[in-house]
């Protein structure tokens, strides 16, 4: 019996450097898990980037995931964050058809969902919106009678609520020289550490 598959949302601390982004997706790629959302970008520490991976996996393969993503090259920390109390948020772009009869309806829309008009042309708009999936999702489906032209949407960015950031503690303590040596990472502490010593055994697995 096959295990029951659900959106699970990881977060991962890597080191800024070339091939990171890469052997990560191989990792997914490989395993036959799809990545449904997938954001980068820099933290407050020079030199780590965080990722926020959400895939459609089971609980099961999650956690061997988890571990395998650890053990890459360059990786810092990975957290499963599925179950944790998080705020999530996306952020999309849609540019719809615009004519004078259907304009003034559209701004209320826009109005109603605290979204914002940032282009105006003479027969499109383009509406910003940012909030959560299901926020955007609920948009989306009310604009597309009027005619979507174009849509871009971000995956979505995660940060756990209050003091429930061990991995983000982990990383921050690090000394900046750890940074300079691919592969060479302090523990992190909590349920997601993995022992230095299996790391050590394949440096270069995926």
């Amino acid at each position: 019996m096959s295990e029951r598959e659900e959106l699970r949302t990881f977060i991962v601390y890597v080191e800024n450097k070339p091939g990171v982004l890469n052997r990560i997706s191989s990792l997914f790629r490989r395993r036959g898990y799809n990545i449904e959302s997938l954001t980068v970008g820099h933290t407050e520490r020079p030199g780590v980037s965080r990722m926020t991976i959400v895939a459609a996996i089971g609980a099961g393969a999650a956690h061997r995931v988890e571990a395998n993503i650890y053990k890459l090259v360059n990786v810092l920390s990975v957290e499963d964050v599925t179950h944790a109390s998080t705020v999530a948020r996306s952020l999309a772009l849609v540019k719809v058809e615009a004519s004078e009869a259907s304009r003034h309806r559209l701004m209320e829309i826009v109005r109603v969902f605290r979204a914002r008009v940032v282009d105006i042309a003479p027969s499109t708009l383009i509406v910003e919106i940012t909030g959560a999936e299901r926020k955007i999702h609920a948009l989306v489906e009310v604009l597309r009678p009027f005619g979507i032209l174009e849509m871009v949407r971000t995956g979505q960015v995660v940060m756990t609520r209050g003091t429930l950031h061990h991995a983000r503690e982990a990383v921050s303590a690090m000394p900046a020289q750890d940074q300079e040596q691919p592969g060479q990472r302090t523990s992190v502490t909590g349920e997601t550490s993995k022992p230095l010593a299996k790391e050590a055994e394949a440096p270069h697995s995926v």
